[in-house]
């Protein structure tokens, strides 16, 4: 199974961390961000990745090679210019060879644990031209629970709160890549169209999930860290 991993991002709100390397190649715990999102792809049952990538490139060849040390077969796909995703996701597409019917696209600055078979099953079922994983949207600020008379009656810490917001993966059929711009974005493109044609998808991950954007994201993932090696944990940010 192959997977399409964006892996482009300058990273500007990690500076300094990201200030000689791209996003997903900024230090969690003594190991890129990456590692982490590529060991769980190759954990359920990813053979081959494709590195979409642009900014510092180098980096991240350097650093994977071509995925032995990991136990993945890893290739690259190198923007000269910024294509946007939707773009990107085009590019990489003419690596994939015509047997492989399904793909899997990520975001590579991402940590989960979600189980991917679940979610490729679903997206038989379906039909679907595509499948977006959804995870439980968490508040960045604590909530104060307030009685009709004014009373406060307790604080919650950042819950998870009862909306649904798309994770970064995807379960992609070929039809999708033959919709995608050359230069765009296909969140802005592809999936309104797909999704007023009813053949856009959703799955509601229950696994952990965590996007790293900031700093604060880097120290919480840290701390995090024994809960992403449980799938049963309860998804979180």
């Amino acid at each position: 199974m192959y997977a399409l991993v964006l892996a482009g991002g300058k990273g500007e709100r990690l500076r300094p961390l990201s200030e000689d390397r791209p996003k997903p190649m900024v230090l969690l715990a003594g190991k890129p961000i990456l590692e982490y999102h590529l060991t769980w792809l190759r954990d359920h049952g990813v053979t081959h990745a494709l590195l979409l990538c642009g900014y510092r490139s180098d980096v991240i060849q350097s650093y994977f090679g071509d995925g032995r040390r990991l136990g993945l077969a890893i290739d690259y796909s190198l923007e000269d210019e910024p294509l946007g995703r939707g773009g990107a996701f085009k590019l990489a597409f003419s690596r994939v060879p015509p047997s492989e019917e399904l793909l899997i696209g990520t975001n590579g600055d991402v940590l989960c644990n979600q189980p991917l078979a679940p979610i490729l099953r679903a997206h038989r079922t379906s039909g679907a031209v595509a499948t977006v994983m959804l995870t439980r949207f968490v508040s960045p600020y604590g909530i104060v629970r307030v009685a009709r008379d004014g009373r406060i009656i307790r604080f919650e810490e950042k819950p998870r709160l009862p909306h649904w917001i798309n994770a970064g993966l995807y379960v992609l059929s070929r039809p999708f890549f033959d919709l995608l711009p050359d230069l765009g974005d296909h969140e802005d493109t592809v999936f309104p169209l797909l999704a007023d044609r009813g053949q856009l998808r959703a799955y509601r991950a229950r696994g952990y999930w965590r996007s790293i954007d900031t700093i604060k994201d880097l120290t919480e993932a840290a701390r995090d860290l024994p809960l992403f090696a449980s799938e049963e944990a309860e998804p979180t940010r």
